[in-house]
C-alpha cells in the first residue's frame, strides 16, 4: 500500500480518536482535564515504548510475543542486582537493560539462524523468560528504592511526566529511522518480499537481528520506567502487555502480513486505546465491556483499512 493510502488510514483513525474524545468528554467532566490526560500519558508509556520497535518487527512480517516477559525479567533484575547483590542502582538499571537486550538478540538468533517462525520462537521465549523471572524472584518483591529513582516514573519535567519525554525521544528516533533511512527501506523491503530483499543485496539476517535486539532493549527500558512508576518489582510485571502493544500497532495500520506500517499510525492507535480505557472506566464501564469495545474498534479499523486497500487497487 502506498504512503498516501496509509495516510488515509491514519486520517480515519484520527477522526475516530477525535470522536471518541468528544463523546467521552461530554459524558464525564473529569475525563478531559489536564490531570487525567497527564496521568493517562504516564500509564501508556510502557506500552508505547515497546510499540515503537514492535512496529518494525511486524512490518518485517514477524511478531514478538516475548516483550512482556522481557519486561518482567528486566524489572525483577533491577531489584535483584540492587537489593540482593548490592550493586549501585544505576549499575543495576544498566545491567537489567543489557539482559533485556540480550533476550532480544536471542530471539533474533533463533529466528534468523535456526529458521524458527517468529510466532513459535517468541512464544517459547515468552514462557522461558517469564519462568526465569519467577524462578529468580521466588515470589518476592523488592521495595525501598531511593527517592531519586522515582523521578523517572513519577516525576515531571516542564510540567510533563518524565517518562513522556523518554517516550517522545524513542518515538522520534523510530519515526526517523523507518521513514528516512536505508535501514527503514530495508525493513519495508523484507516485509514485502524477504527473498527479493536478500537477492537485492539486503542483509536480511543483520536487519532482523537489529530489530529484535531493539525490541529487547526498549522492553527492558520500559521495565525500568515501570518499576520507577509503581515503586516495586514483581515477576508478573508486564504480563499480557504484548497484547496491548500488538493491538496499538495493528490498530495504527501496520499489516500483520508485513510490508506496511508507520510509527505515526502506531502512536494514534496507542492514544485511541488509552483514551477508550480511561474514558470508559470513568463512565462506569466494567473491564469486560472495555475489552469488547476496544476489540470492536480494532475490527472496524482493520475492515476499513482492507476496504481502502481494495478500492485503491481497483
Amino acid at each position: 500500500m502506498s504512503f498516501r493510502i496509509l495516510l488515509r488510514h491514519e486520517a480515519i483513525l484520527t477522526l475516530i480518536l477525535v470522536v471518541a474524545l468528544a463523546v467521552l468528554a461530554a459524558n464525564n467532566e473529569r475525563f478531559f482535564t489536564a490531570a487525567n490526560l497527564l496521568n493517562q500519558g504516564r500509564l501508556m508509556t510502557e506500552v508505547g515504548l515497546i510499540a515503537v520497535p514492535m512496529t518494525f518487527v511486524i512490518i518485517t512480517g514477524g511478531i514478538d510475543l516475548s516483550v512482556g516477559s522481557i519486561l518482567g525479567l528486566s524489572a525483577i533484575l533491577v531489584g535483584v542486582f540492587w537489593k540482593w547483590l548490592g550493586l549501585p542502582l544505576p549499575v543495576a538499571m544498566g545491567l537489567s537493560v543489557v539482559v533485556g537486550t540480550a533476550c532480544g538478540i536471542a530471539n533474533g538468533v533463533i529466528i534468523t539462524r535456526f529458521r524458527v517462525p517468529p510466532l513459535i520462537a517468541t512464544l517459547a521465549t515468552l514462557a522461558l523468560f517469564r519462568g526465569l523471572a519467577e524462578g529468580i524472584s521466588q515470589a518476592q518483591s523488592v521495595r525501598g528504592y531511593p527517592k531519586w529513582f522515582f523521578t523517572l516514573g513519577q516525576g515531571d519535567i516542564l510540567g510533563l511526566p518524565t517518562q513522556l519525554w523518554l517516550f517522545a525521544v524513542v518515538a522520534l528516533v523510530g519515526f526517523f529511522v523507518l521513514r528516512f533511512t536505508a535501514f527503514g527501506r530495508a525493513v519495508y523491503a523484507i516485509g514485502n518480499n524477504e527473498a527479493g530483499a536478500a537477492f537485492s543485496g539486503i542483509d536480511v539476517t543483520r536487519v532482523k537481528l537489529w530489530i529484535y535486539a531493539a525490541s529487547g532493549f526498549v522492553s527492558a527500558l520500559a521495565a525500568v520506567v515501570f518499576v520507577s512508576r509503581v515503586s516495586t518489582t514483581r515477576s508478573d510485571m508486564g504480563s499480557g502487555i504484548e497484547l496491548d502493544v500488538i493491538t496499538a500497532v495493528v490498530l495504527g495500520g501496520t499489516s500483520i502480513f508485513g510490508g506496511r506500517g508507520l510509527v505515526v499510525g502506531t502512536l494514534i492507535g496507542l492514544c485511541l486505546v488509552q483514551v477508550l480505557k480511561s474514558g470508559l472506566a470513568l463512565s462506569g464501564v466494567k473491564g469486560d465491556g472495555t475489552i469488547v469495545i476496544i476489540g470492536a474498534v480494532l475490527i472496524a479499523a482493520v475492515l476499513i483499512s482492507n476496504f481502502l486497500s481494495r478500492f485503491t487497487d481497483d
